[in-house]
């Protein structure tokens, strides 16, 4: 009876495992990798030094730690009774309580400095070559680009609507590969690369947070309240992040596609989007028809409603 249970879950694990090979995805340049346990690659000096702090603060604890266990394991194992040591009878020490102090406060010292540097550079968002301001919304952003090239376009990013469908039919299609599965949206952030980016969030009803994990930026954006940070992507290339503060039931559908571009080409988006932007103009006299008011309704819908209403 036991041999058969054993052989039962054995048969359960090896069919979910194949359940979960069915699923298999590729590593997401500029967004999780399989199987990820360090933080994603830097592509911006922020993100280097923060990758740097960590590893630096890692070892600082390691070292402490197998000193502190390796003496005292030592001692235990050095000074028990079975080999004849009798326990030591003594009260305070002026010179072990100095150094016992002195030491961590060095030790603290030595980890604050660096951290707090990175810290001030990560807040300072003077001199930005472009302002964005990146507007939570339950369960999509809005992007408005304040100052600097592109100044004046705004548009709404949402989860791509066939994501969406995937993820409501259970996940994607078995053996459909998916790399961005929940991380597509139908209008990226676009930048250009090597300019500093000055993103302001704020949000329209509840608490979110602006997190790309490849620039090292992660900013609450709370309603009636303004915040910033910034970044200066080195590396051309798609990177994704996701709101990192728990908003709703559709939190889990409110991911950031962040486009870095050249100068040119970044400079040919603009021209495109001032275009698209003069063509959605309304002429204040033109009398609309019927069917031109319901297609403009359903792309309406599309972009802003689809996602919690549908159907």
């Amino acid at each position: 009876m036991k041999a058969g249970s054993r052989l039962a879950a054995v048969a359960a694990l090896m069919s979910a495992w194949v359940g979960t090979a069915a699923y298999a995805v590729n590593d997401l340049p500029g967004g999780p990798a399989v199987n990820q346990l360090n933080l994603h690659p830097a592509v911006t000096k922020i993100a280097e030094e923060q990758q740097w702090l960590h590893w630096f603060m890692m070892i600082i604890c390691l070292v402490i730690f197998l000193a502190v266990f390796g003496v005292m394991f030592y001692s235990i194992w050095k000074h028990r009774k079975s080999v004849g040591h009798k326990s030591a009878n003594f009260h305070e020490s002026t010179t072990v309580e100095i150094i016992w102090t002195i030491v961590p406060f060095v030790i603290v010292i030595l980890m604050a400095l660096p951290a707090t540097k990175v810290l001030v550079a990560s807040k300072d968002t003077t001199s930005a070559d472009l302002t964005i301001k990146a507007t939570g919304m339950q369960w999509k952003w809005g992007y408005d680009y304040i100052k600097g090239e592109g100044e004046g376009i705004g548009f709404v990013s949402t989860l791509d609507s066939t994501h969406r469908e995937m993820s409501d039919k259970g996940g994607p299609a078995k053996g459909q590969q998916v790399d961005d599965y929940l991380l597509k949206v139908d209008n990226p952030l676009v930048v250009p690369v090597d300019r500093k980016i000055r993103i302001i969030t704020t949000a329209n009803d509840v608490i979110h947070a602006f997190m790309v994990p490849a620039f090292g930026i992660k900013q609450d954006a709370i309603p009636g309240f303004v915040r910033d940070t910034w970044f200066r992507a080195e590396k051309i290339g798609d990177y994704y992040g996701q709101c990192a503060e728990l908003c709703g039931k559709e939190h889990a559908y409110m991911p950031i596609h962040v486009k870095v571009l050249s100068a040119e080409d970044y400079s040919k988006w603009v021209g495109v989007k001032v275009k698209e932007a003069a063509a959605k103009a309304d002429d204040p006299s033109k009398v609309w028809a019927l069917p031109e008011l319901k297609a403009r309704g359903e792309k309406v819908y599309a972009a802003n409603c689809a996602a919690c209403h549908q159907a």
